[in-house]
């Protein structure tokens, strides 16, 4: 169960959230980062199974805890803006192969926008985060 889980939440990671993939390979920091979220989940996981659950309940209860920090995904709202506000732009830099990339550069740079607004599921929609963000990518674009 324990390295299921650690291989799902990476899948999740690289799906959904590439910056944080980037940064914890850089920081030669990804089996330490699994093997810590996934032990925390194992009084729950020992509780389900005294409780009789099935496997495939208990990887998702622990799948929904293990990913509750990383939704909304930064990463993919980065992505939905690019290919909506920023039509050609996005579709220069996949050309490039630098798409992913570029997404994770822009949410460091987006993540004092995100911080202030305390990025979340219930202010996903928020004009005033839309337009924050719209502003510090083209500032972005702007210094490059």
């Amino acid at each position: 169960m324990h390295s299921i889980l650690q291989q799902k939440l990476w899948t999740y990671i690289v799906q959904n959230n590439p910056y944080l993939m980037f940064h914890l390979q850089a920081d030669h920091d990804v089996t330490s980062y699994l093997e810590n979220k996934v032990n925390c989940m194992m009084p729950t996981i020992l509780q389900l199974l005294k409780e009789g659950k099935p496997g495939y309940i208990i990887e998702e209860i622990c799948m929904d805890s293990l990913t509750h920090d990383l939704t909304p995904s930064k990463f993919n709202y980065i992505r939905t803006l690019l290919e909506k506000e920023f039509e050609s732009y996005s579709l220069r830099i996949k050309e490039t192969g630098l798409f992913v990339t570029e997404i994770a550069s822009l949410v460091d740079v987006c993540s004092p926008i995100f911080n202030g607004f305390h990025f979340s599921e219930e202010n996903v929609s928020d004009h005033l985060l839309h337009c924050a963000t719209v502003r510090a990518i083209r500032g972005y674009f702007k210094s490059k």
